[in-house]
């Protein structure tokens, strides 16, 4: 439990408590957070106010973090009986129903003409915005002070059920003409996250989702060609390769369109300038690209593209791209799949033999 939240001043080299003052409005702490969600403790783009839900309640932030997943936020200025965690809990029970299209929707009410929710992402968090939104949310109450019950409920959820649930606790101090925020979780959003994640996730079908998005330093029909996926413009993005050892299977996904590849690595990553292709036993750079700029940065093991060898087993043109509603997608380069629908649909799409064992992971 939180004990209660107090601050000192150090006035002729003695501690001197600062009094706590009500907080005035609750449109106050909410205008806080609209403009500066990170005062939460949250990397997130708020996409919703007082957003309606079909059962006539309302939702008081709505916010979306980097892997499209969604935060319902409720927000009270004092103490909060144990009626808000039953609310939060019903507005998250309406939020798991919203379609992509849904949130699309929410989002451009708020947004208006400033910016569409593509743009606020990624202008947010450097990355486009993931095909599947709303794969999964979480809850956080904000307030001054829970009272005892709610407490023992929101420990009892997170901790018996795996519920993605917390309480932040915020208190104004007034000294002389200053005043000044504090905040203090209920419990710590790491271990929150970290027993949800535990409960939820769904095992490994031995497969590897990989993003092979065309841009200004990759095509896909380079990589299907000459036996290929890459990634590069940083090591934090194509040191994701790394994962891949030799014999992983994989399924290439391309944003916006579906899934096009599937098959297994012959090789671990290299640089570009390093890579052979086999049928051809020629180095990279000496073939014909349909996007040359594949070997930028070539002499930069920051910078350049690293290149995996694949052996495209089944593979389909973009515009040939299969995909259902609802498909599992994120911004990942390299990630497990574990979404058991989206591999039963892969596996007869590609034509995918029985499972065989998956190599072991370099985690």
């Amino acid at each position: 439990m939180p004990t209660k939240m107090t601050l000192w001043s150090i006035e002729a080299d003695s501690p001197r408590e600062i009094p706590v003052v009500p907080l005035d409005l609750e449109s106050r702490l909410e205008s806080w957070v609209m403009d500066e969600p990170n005062i939460l403790g949250l990397d997130v783009v708020i996409i919703g106010q007082q957003v309606a839900t079909d059962f006539g309640g309302f939702i008081d932030l709505l916010a979306i973090d980097a892997g499209g997943d969604l935060v319902v936020i409720e927000l009270k200025r004092g103490r909060t009986p144990r009626e808000v965690v039953a609310q939060a809990l019903d507005y998250a029970a309406w939020i798991k129903t919203l379609t992509p299209k849904d949130v699309h929707r929410i989002a451009s009410e708020y947004l208006s003409d400033r910016q569409d929710l593509d743009t606020a992402f990624s202008d947010k968090f450097g990355i486009p915005l993931p095909d599947q939104l709303n794969a999964d949310h979480s809850i956080l109450i904000v307030a001054s002070e829970l009272d005892d019950s709610s407490e023992r409920i929101i420990s009892y959820l997170v901790e018996q059920y795996g519920v993605n649930i917390n309480g932040v606790f915020f208190n104004v101090f007034s000294h002389g003409d200053n005043q000044y925020l504090g905040r203090s979780w209920l419990a710590s959003p790491e271990k929150v996250d970290k027993t949800s994640a535990g409960r939820k996730q769904a095992p490994w079908t031995g497969c590897w989702y990989v993003n092979v998005d065309e841009g200004e330093s990759r095509n896909w029909e380079d990589s299907k060609e000459y036996g290929f996926i890459s990634a590069g413009g940083g090591r934090k993005y194509s040191s994701a390769l790394d994962r891949l050892s030799e014999g992983a299977r994989i399924f290439a996904y391309q944003k916006g369109m579906g899934y096009v590849g599937y098959g297994e690595v012959l090789s671990p990553p290299v640089m570009a300038k390093e890579f052979v292709v086999q049928f051809k036993n020629a180095p990279l750079t000496d073939v014909t690209l349909r996007q040359p700029n594949l070997l930028h940065d070539i002499d930069d093991p920051e910078l350049c593209e690293w290149v995996v060898g694949v052996e495209w087993i089944t593979s389909f043109a973009n515009d040939d791209a299969r995909k259902f509603p609802g498909i599992f997608a994120n911004q990942n380069v390299v990630c497990k799949l574990r979404d058991e629908k989206t591999f039963k649909f892969l596996k007869h799409e590609f034509n995918v033999e029985e499972d065989s064992p998956a190599p072991a992971s370099p985690e």
